[in-house]
């Protein structure tokens, strides 16, 4: 079975944090990277000793593994220190950013329409 379309969904996507995270230097970095979690993202934090003494610690350890880019951070500088140094709007924020990445299904569904028959999309969205 080859998989030729790998690179045709999204795997990072671009953020920008309602106030921001400001540095020691009083920086404020507030445009940012969070790519898709894989199965590791989700299983390797239930280990950390942080995160069996104080549950709510798994998504500050979660996020500082899928966030590759905050402001001039990245990667290895982005650690669950910066992540406890982000205002409780920014860790909201990025929580629900996650979960729509990461865990939302396709919010469409097929229809067929009673008189032709013809098959199509509604997507749900787009619903109120």
């Amino acid at each position: 079975m080859a998989y030729n379309n790998i690179s045709a969904f999204k795997t990072e996507y671009e953020f920008e944090l309602p106030k921001g995270y400001v540095d020691a230097d009083g920086n404020c970095h507030k445009r940012g990277i969070m790519r898709l979690a894989t199965a590791a993202d989700e299983i390797l934090p239930g280990r950390d000793p942080r995160v069996t003494t104080n549950p709510s610690y798994l998504t500050i350890i979660l996020l500082s593994r899928v966030i590759i880019k905050i402001g001039s951070l990245e990667n290895e500088q982005i650690n669950p220190k910066i992540i406890e140094g982000l205002f409780i709007s920014d860790l909201n924020y990025l929580r629900k950013l996650y979960q729509k990445i990461n865990l939302d299904e396709d919010p469409r569904i097929e229809a067929v329409c009673p008189k032709c028959e013809n098959k199509f999309f509604v997507d749900l969205r787009n619903l109120d």
